[in-house]
């Protein structure tokens, strides 16, 4: 039995009615493989997408950079490259931001270096806390590409409140 919910979702699928389309924004920090697949299909979701990325010949590669002056408090950040030397200098700037989600990519087997990074430039506790890590759905992805739809779905899970998974 279907709720009604469902119908719409249903009808929107096959193209029967308009999706309701909301603002959303992904700050993408650091030019890297990920990144590259992360801008294409989030704008394929219908995320209005912004590369943050300090290094001006890495930006030039990916199509330039924008800077956003102010991150929106429903904008979600993600953090392409946990072995960047500008690690810890980006996220505590991001963290002044009312962002709606942060994280870092990397492997939750192993101690995120942005831990270490943020206390070492004075950044609360609170603040290190809202950092997510790992990213993303565990669908055991590998590739750049399979990060990239893990990190969408992860996203998409939590701002529709949902686990993810199979879980229904």
């Amino acid at each position: 039995m279907g709720t009604e919910g469902d119908a719409s979702a249903c009808e929107v699928a096959h193209g029967g009615v308009e999706a309701v389309t909301v603002e959303r924004v992904l700050v993408v920090v650091f030019a890297s493989p990920v990144a590259r697949f992360l801008m294409r299909y989030a704008e394929d979701l219908g995320y209005r997408v912004v590369l943050f990325e300090p290094d001006a010949e890495r930006a030039v590669e990916m199509g330039g950079v924008t800077v956003v002056p102010e991150i929106d408090p429903a904008a979600d950040v993600v953090v392409t490259d946990h072995h960047r030397a500008e690690l810890g200098t980006a996220l505590r700037d991001v963290l002044k931001f009312p962002a709606r989600w942060i994280g870092v990519l990397g492997n939750p087997r192993h101690p995120g270096p942005h831990v270490t990074a943020l206390i070492g430039l004075g950044v609360g506790e609170a603040e290190i806390a809202r950092v997510h890590r790992p990213v993303g759905l565990n669908i055991g992805s590998r590739t750049p590409a399979e990060i990239a739809v893990s990190t969408l779905a992860g996203l998409i899970a939590d701002r529709n409140g949902r686990p993810g998974g199979f879980e229904f």
